[in-house]
């Protein structure tokens, strides 16, 4: 049987697009089926949500051609600065500072906002030929037993291709069909994520400030603002995310701090809840799974949209090298490759997330004062300053050929 694509993309969030870029680089054809609707992707709501894009990440967003659509709007990260403390007390006089001009190769990386970067991939969607999408329909079955690929949509018709991808989300569809199981645990701490205008300028640097409940990530945009990721314990979360604008910020100053001068909101609000959820296998015959749908991560690090990245990097070059040696490309032997591939950085990221939301959310006074000489021990020696350096630029392991720059 000769299927209709090459790759079905299920999943129309960021992972699962760029996904079919990356193959559209190699040479693929592929569609992208999307349970949402495609109006509110570009919808003005999305603003204050952001991302850190990790050096490698924007690298490979050169090497497909997306970056010049972005980079007028993205804010490089010039320095991140970690402290510990509690609110309205200020940070402990031992932190950590990572400044870019310790390495050769420019800012770790850039901030991103969410409706910049999915308005490029929409926009790049579009004008793929080798890219059909489809939003606003769902998947309700699938069949990856065969020589191909099958999934049935919700208006009855099918659709065949030689490979399945699942970038569906911590809830992915694809993976529960398949029979993936997955291990799930939530921390009971809630995101609040809003967009902040300052007085003063941010000098692109990155805070993040440990406290009790959970850290305030405060992310630099371009201009005076900044994007905030606010984790806080859910039921407290609950209560202030439904308090007037006004009490809203009287609850984020003591947090935030007066480095940055007065501050008020430059958009919405909105809150996700915040746990650990990782498939027991990414990849099966003639399936694959990336992004959330692999695994979802407390966003302490700021680095679960690059494990994403570097999930498609490594399928795409997986695939792409399978075809020019002549194989199948859904055969269960080359897709163990791309999980071969991606098992240890994912479950080590999972791990040291976890484990720094757990030793840092607490005010356990010999805690505090490990985790405050830890980060002042790290801070004071540059050799390992630098190592953490590349590793948050995401410069360190087996890179894949697009996240070093090159091409598919």
């Amino acid at each position: 049987m000769v299927p209709e694509h090459d790759i079905l993309v299920v999943g129309g969030g960021l992972s699962g697009p760029l996904t079919a870029l990356a193959l559209a680089a190699g040479g693929f054809r592929s569609v992208v089926i999307d349970a949402a609707p495609a109006a509110p992707r570009t919808a003005p709501d999305f603003d204050g949500r952001a991302y850190a894009l990790s050096l490698s990440s924007v690298r490979m967003l050169e090497a497909l051609g997306l970056w010049d659509a972005i980079a007028d709007d993205a804010q490089p990260i010039l320095g991140i600065t970690a402290s510990d403390g509690r609110p309205g007390e200020g940070a402990s006089p031992l932190f950590l500072h990572f400044d870019a001009a310790e390495i050769e190769d420019g800012p770790m990386g850039h901030i991103v906002e969410d409706r910049v970067l999915r308005g490029a991939l929409d926009a790049a969607l579009a004008a793929e030929p080798r890219i059909a999408h489809r939003p606003g329909i769902a998947v309700t079955a699938q069949d990856t037993g065969g020589p191909v690929a099958r999934v049935t949509l919700a208006d009855g018709s099918e659709m065949t291709g030689r490979v399945l991808i699942g970038a569906d989300g911590r809830r992915s569809g694809t993976a529960a069909r398949a029979g993936i199981r997955r291990t799930e645990w939530g921390y009971g701490q809630t995101a609040l994520v809003a967009a902040i205008s300052h007085e003063r300028p941010h000098e692109g640097v990155a805070h993040q400030f440990f406290m009790p409940a959970g850290p305030l990530a405060i992310l630099p945009l371009t201009g005076n603002r900044s994007s905030i990721v606010w984790s806080e314990r859910s039921a407290d979360a609950e209560r202030i995310l439904a308090l007037p604008e006004a009490a809203f910020l009287d609850h984020l100053r003591p947090r935030f701090g007066d480095r940055l001068g007065q501050i008020a909101l430059a958009g919405r609000r909105f809150a996700y809840p915040l746990g650990l959820s990782l498939a027991a296998d990414l990849a099966a015959p003639r399936l694959a799974l990336v992004g959330d749908a692999a695994h979802g991560v407390h966003p302490i690090a700021g680095q679960g949209l690059n494990l994403g990245i570097r999930d498609v990097a490594a399928l795409a070059e997986v695939i792409a090298d399978a075809a020019r040696r002549g194989e199948d490309i859904g055969a269960g032997d080359v897709l163990a490759r791309y999980q071969s591939w991606r098992r240890f950085d994912t479950m080590a990221l999972a791990v040291a997330t976890d484990g720094f939301n757990r030793l840092f959310s607490n005010d356990n006074p010999l805690l505090r004062g490990i985790r405050d000489l830890g980060l002042g021990a790290v801070n004071a020696l540059p050799p390992l300053r630098r190592a953490f350096i590349r590793e948050a630029a995401g410069l360190t392991g087996d890179l894949p050929r697009l996240l070093r720059g090159l091409p598919l």
